[in-house]
């Protein structure tokens, strides 16, 4: 089971002078239960292709299928995928709309006509997988602050009970114990058996957490692997906007001189792996 993006394309202003293309035959597979990391620079076309992982938009050109059914915009199809596949935007407070928290992740199941205490379930439910302090679900969205919000809007995404969750960024404007917390909890999500998406411009984050990375480089996929692949990959081949966090660049080059290493080791597996190298060569 999984989405499936073939051979994908879409551009902005199509048919003017400021007709971009943002993405060129896009091809990718979600499956299910598996942390994927989207990299890329700015105007790669991380956020179109992560629009069209629950069909915000259409294909221009291509086609997308979740659990083996084609699906296109308007149909049944496409918004029972949207049910399955939840997305949550780079900003929070642009999905935000309710006066308080509690109607914010009440809204998307009572849409689909839960009700009562199922309904109270899958808030409940929401709440403890994002982590969110049920105290805040009386308060307004948008009062909330930027680690709040965040997990706010994941909260109003996980009450779908979505089986895919598509992530715009989500480690932006958090610090490093946000960012600690909001992975953990993705870790979480994952073990559980869902599928996490994540969208992001920060290289070390999809290196150090996901299964496999897609790189995109002006709206092409230029590499697609095991965070080990990529890491390789970057190394002997730049891409614009996605530099080697230093411990992995400073792998590489250990590499270079016989000392094996992996590439998305921390500091501490370097230094230990230095460390051997050097009591082999005495």
């Amino acid at each position: 089971m999984s989405i499936k993006l073939d051979g994908v394309s879409y551009a902005y202003n199509v048919g003017t002078p400021a007709e971009n293309v943002a993405l060129d035959g896009v091809s990718l597979v979600v499956e299910r239960g598996e942390w994927l990391s989207i990299v890329g620079h700015t105007g790669s076309g991380k956020s179109t292709l992560a629009q069209h992982l629950n069909l915000l938009l259409s294909p221009q050109s291509g086609t997308v299928s979740v659990d083996g059914e084609l699906v296109q915009i308007g149909t049944k199809a496409a918004r029972g995928l949207r049910r399955k596949v939840g997305l949550v935007f780079q900003y929070p407070e642009s999905q935000f709309f309710a006066e308080t928290v509690r109607d914010e992740i009440e809204f998307a199941p009572s849409n689909w006509g839960v009700k009562g205490d199922d309904l109270k379930s899958c808030v409940d439910e929401a709440v403890s997988a994002s982590g969110l302090d049920p105290a805040l679900l009386a308060a307004n969205p948008f009062a909330l602050s930027g680690g709040q919000r965040r997990r706010a809007a994941i909260a109003s995404v996980l009450a779908m009970r979505p089986e895919y969750l598509v992530l715009d960024e989500p480690t932006a404007g958090l610090d490093a114990a946000g960012i600690r917390d909001l992975t953990g909890m993705l870790s979480d999500l994952r073990e559980r058996g869902m599928a996490v998406v994540q969208v992001t411009h920060d290289l070390g984050v999809a290196l150090e957490r996901s299964d496999r990375v897609l790189a995109l480089e002006r709206g092409r996929a230029v590499a697609e692997g095991t965070p080990e692949e990529i890491a390789s990959y970057l190394a002997e081949n730049p891409v614009k906007g996605l530099l080697l966090p230093p411990c992995a660049s400073f792998a590489h080059r250990l590499r270079s001189r016989g000392i094996n290493v992996p590439l998305t080791s921390g500091a501490a597996a370097i230094a230990e792996a230095v460390e051997k190298a050097r009591a082999v060569m005495r």
